[in-house]
């Protein structure tokens, strides 16, 4: 089963679990104008097409939409002649900080001990144990599994973190006129490829967070930055060349005003991959990382297979697809 079907049940068996609405059923659309080529997104070349292909293959139902059926279905999106689309009504919304709460609630349930608000500062084989320093003291574990994000390229040493890149990527709040054509029962999740390379697609949202205006964000893999140092505030240069280079002539009523800012980190690879490695001195510890911005959403299987591995039963996902060379 692939990766993001499997976290697809796993979400559902949380939701039911914690009886809380962690998932909004919006559709999702993915938009690949004709300047963009085979367009890579998230390092993947010639995403537009490897999607369908995988729906084919996966059985993953989904509709081919052409520049005036976007327009007919989804107002918002001010689709060009050329354009093309694809549909998949089963995609939504996750509602991470709500996911994270549940998860954590469960695993305290059945018998976790969690350590929040504490600074980890190495990891290291001690025989056949592991030894984990933090900034309250020690602690011992026969295995340990790491995944820090951002933090990885420190903690899991110069081997493993010699081919990661941490990202700052700045996602902006625009506001619309049209509120209502951005509702999520009328507008999806959507990607949008514009423009060859990593500077030409967007992606975005349903105003569906309580914030009034419409969140996008674009990606960029050029400026690195250290985690603990990193820039937070957006200003109004780089939010008007948001506004500018991609949402300007796409998205129906929505104006150059912003309304909110966020940052975030993408730990990334040059293709994207996932990386989960045994560390180069003990196969007790397990480095799990660059999920090059789209890890979440795949981060409920991934775990599932981790943690069966660490347990010594036969994971449901073949892990060894992810592993890569040592």
């Amino acid at each position: 089963m692939p990766l993001a079907l499997r976290s697809h049940e796993l979400w559902r068996e949380l939701e039911a679990a914690s009886g809380e609405s962690l998932y909004r059923r919006t559709g999702g659309l993915i938009v690949a104008s004709e300047a963009a080529g085979p367009n890579a997104f998230h390092g993947q070349a010639g995403f537009f097409g490897q999607t369908i292909a995988l729906a084919q293959r996966f059985g993953i139902a989904h509709e081919l939409l052409d520049a005036a059926a976007i327009r007919d279905r989804f107002p918002a999106f001010l689709a060009a002649e050329g354009d093309r689309g694809y549909l998949e009504a089963d995609a939504g919304v996750l509602f991470p900080e709500r996911i994270v709460a549940a998860q954590l609630q469960q695993a305290e349930r059945h018998g976790a001990v969690l350590r929040l608000g504490e600074r980890v500062l190495g990891v290291e084989p001690q025989g056949a144990a592991v030894t984990v320093r933090t900034d309250r003291g020690q602690l011992s574990a026969a295995r340990v599994i790491v995944a820090a994000g951002a933090w990885m390229p420190a903690l899991g040493g110069a081997g493993f973190g010699a081919g990661l890149r941490v990202l700052r990527q700045a996602l902006l709040w625009f506001r619309a006129d049209e509120p209502a054509l951005f509702a999520p029962e009328r507008c999806p999740v959507f990607i949008w490829l514009h423009a060859s390379g990593a500077a030409g697609s967007m992606y975005g949202f349903p105003m569906i967070d309580g914030v009034a205006g419409v969140k996008v964000a674009s990606e960029q893999d050029t400026l690195e930055c250290e985690p603990d140092r990193v820039e937070r505030t957006v200003g109004d240069a780089e939010a008007s060349a948001v506004f500018e280079q991609h949402l300007r002539g796409r998205l129906r009523g929505v104006t150059p005003q912003v309304v909110r800012t966020a940052t975030c980190l993408y730990t990334s690879t040059a293709d994207a991959a996932f990386r989960i490695r045994p560390h180069p001195d003990s196969d007790a510890i397990t480095l799990v990382s660059a999920c090059s911005g789209h890890g979440f959403k795949h981060s409920a299987a991934l775990g599932e297979a981790l943690a069966q591995r660490a347990l010594g039963q036969a994971p449901q996902l073949a892990l060894d697809a992810f592993t890569g060379p040592r």
